[in-house]
């Protein structure tokens, strides 16, 4: 008997046991809280902390993989972390530390990102094998966040030059090798896509030599698609790439190289420790700002945030210390422990802004929304520049400044996508200096704060300019210098790379390539030209305010600043563009572009009226003239009263298409 009812309490505790029931159910209390338990204790059997005082200096490698556009950066960072076991194959998503979602729809990297490997290795002549703490950090390739790249290169003694096989030596990997080699970093050229069908591995070894003089024999052939060639790229990062300078025993520096905001942690700062030790619970000092603050969190990316209570010389990492804003965390700046006198570090330059446009909300009220999402998400990308500003046209706005029209493009997307923000962007703008008559010089990065009719006589003008690369096959060199020359560009260099490519160096003006000149350069030739650029001096020029008026008043939000010789040309595009924006109204409307007083295009939109004829019969004529008269006089009284309402669609199709 005591058996039978032994039984039929097993059965019971069974029942309540099964997977359906809600006590092992995962989203329910106690069930979560059992399984919570022994899953941590798993965890903590699995995953014990990291003792990073086994990694001497000479033990640490930092490293980073530059590369164009689209050669394979981010898969081969991807194999990289499954061959020293950071990941797991076939878990996660590939591209991993492309951690945005603009990232993953556009297929770029966008953030340069850091992650920290152990790999073990034998150097020849020794018994045992030593393990490395190996620290990689994955940079973008476009040309816009080169200033991405440049932080990373500091905090690193090594690059991986990453060339794709069949496409070969690219603008953008020139750009990249002339950073990482005036960094005097060790380059370890790695010739990636080795599997494609068109690769030609030989013809790259041969471009290497000629361009960057990199020895063919130095060269590593891999495919991370494949794996192949993987095996001696952690072992030449180890044998060639120099342990990183400095020393345990002097007193603490180290540099902070990029700083994001976290809901609950607060700013997270990543930093690379040159001099001395850091440990939670220490005070540092910002060398920048003088703010003292408290470690309270510090470790490694490895390859999400894992506290390790410490971070030594030559180690990259995160710290967390209670910043409540990344207004606070200055890149390149030096932090050191509080009460001790250090060198400050050589840090960047300040990120320069190229493009400059209007943000403002597609509904007029929604301005605090976007104000709110706009310091969120600068909080995360602190190379935006951002002042507030109006116009009577779309109302309280924000002016900004960007890197790049990517950068611009993947800002605006980053505000629709993590915030639901709805914007409108006036067309993109340069700083230009204007000099008057009584020697005063005025920057001016808004057209509409440029007056029309100035009091002083503008007796000079200034203009950015680039100095662009352009990497093309040899049979488009033609339509490629007609398209500079239109653009008012000046040829510096002309070569041939081999018997199949060019090279051209040109100094362009930046409001010529501002907005559409990678697309022409793109579809003249079929898509095989690759260009970059990098900001040159200002050049004086022929410049004028152009202004769009509607029934004679200026519309702010559509005012430019262009070339005297186009002029004509731009205000004909966009006063005919204006006419297929704008509704026919009650009363004529008369659309004109204007430098100064003097209108250069003009375009009307005919009235709607009514058919004041249609109850006349015949009769005499002097009837309908009357009629037609008073009907005319109407519509003076009309416009003379009526304002021309400009939609917000018209605005945003027009600057779309501007």
């Amino acid at each position: 008997m005591g058996s039978l009812f032994r039984a039929s309490k097993t059965l019971k505790t069974r029942k309540y046991l099964s997977p359906s029931s809600s006590i092992n159910n995962p989203f329910n209390g106690f069930g979560s809280c059992l399984r919570y338990c022994s899953h941590s204790r798993q965890n903590s059997k699995e995953s014990a902390p990291i003792d990073l005082s086994r990694y001497p200096v000479e033990n640490i490698r930092n490293f980073s993989i530059i590369a164009h556009v689209d050669h394979g950066k981010s898969t081969l960072a991807d194999r990289l972390l499954e061959l020293t076991g950071t990941i797991k194959r076939g878990h996660g998503q590939p591209q991993y530390l492309d951690k945005l979602q603009v990232e993953r729809e556009r297929g770029i990297t966008v953030k340069a990102q850091t992650a920290t490997m152990f790999h073990k290795h034998k150097f020849r002549g020794c018994n045992e094998p030593s393990t490395f703490l190996l620290n990689l950090i994955d940079t973008p390739g476009h040309v816009d966040f080169s200033y991405e790249v440049s932080r990373s290169l500091a905090a690193c003694q090594g690059a991986l030059l990453v060339v794709d096989a069949a496409q070969g030596v690219q603008a953008q990997t020139v750009a990249n090798f002339y950073l990482a080699f005036e960094s005097n970093l060790t380059i370890i050229p790695v010739i990636n896509k080795i599997d494609q069908p068109t690769a030609d591995p030989d013809r790259v070894k041969a471009q290497l030599k000629s361009m960057f003089d990199l020895e063919p024999s130095d060269a590593l052939l891999t495919s991370a698609k494949t794996g192949q060639g993987l095996e001696h790229v952690l072992p030449a990062v180890i044998e060639r790439i120099p342990p990183p300078p400095g020393s345990s025993a002097s007193p603490l520096r180290m540099l902070l190289l990029d700083s994001y905001y976290d809901e609950y942690k607060g700013v997270i700062c990543h930093v690379a420790i040159v001099d001395g030790a850091l440990r939670k619970g220490d005070k540092i000092s910002s060398a920048a700002t003088g703010h003292a603050y408290e470690i309270l969190d510090v470790g490694i990316m490895h390859p999400e945030l894992t506290p390790t209570g410490v971070l030594l010389s030559g180690q990259v990492g995160y710290v967390v210390t209670g910043m409540r804003s990344t207004k606070e965390a200055r890149i390149g700046d030096t932090l050191y422990h509080t009460r001790t006198i250090v060198e400050p570090l050589p840090g960047f330059k300040p990120a320069k802004h190229m493009v400059f446009s209007g943000l403002y909300p597609a509904d007029g009220s929604d301005f605090e929304a976007l104000n709110h999402a706009i310091e969120r998400l600068t909080c995360n990308d602190a190379s935006v520049s951002i002042t507030k500003e109006s116009s009577t046209a779309l109302g309280l706005g924000f002016r900004c400044g960007f890197l790049g029209l990517l950068h611009m493009d993947v800002f605006h997307q980053r505000l629709e996508q993590e915030y639901g923000a709805h914007v409108i962007s006036t067309v993109p703008t340069v700083p230009y200096i204007f000099e008057y008559s009584d020697g005063s010089k005025v920057e001016v990065q808004n057209p509409a704060a440029l007056p029309s009719n100035p009091k002083q006589r503008v007796t000079a003008c200034w203009e950015p300019t680039v100095l662009a690369t352009i990497i093309i096959p040899s049979e488009y060199v033609g339509p490629v210098i007609t398209l500079c020359s239109e653009r008012r560009g000046h040829q510096l260099e002309y070569s041939f790379i081999d018997s199949q490519r060019a090279f051209m160096k040109y100094r362009l003006p930046l409001r010529e390539i501002v907005v559409d000149f990678y697309n022409e350069l793109k579809s003249i030739t079929s898509g095989y030209a690759s260009f970059d650029y990098e900001d040159s001096e200002y050049q004086q020029s022929d410049l004028v305010k152009l202004d769009i008026l509607l029934n004679g008043q200026p519309v702010d939000a559509m005012a430019t600043i262009v070339h005297n010789l186009k002029a004509q040309r731009v205000g004909c595009e966009l006063v005919d563009k204006l006419k297929k924006f704008i509704d026919r109204q009650m009363f004529e409307i008369t659309i004109q572009a204007a430098i100064g007083s003097k209108v250069i295009a003009r375009e009307t939109i005919s009235a709607m009226r009514k058919n004041v004829l249609a109850k006349c019969y015949g009769g005499d004529v002097t009837r309908k003239r009357k009629l037609l008269e008073k009907q005319k006089e109407g519509k003076k009284r009309m416009k003379r009263v009526g304002s021309v309402d400009i939609p917000q669609e018209a605005f945003h199709q027009l600057l779309k298409v501007s």
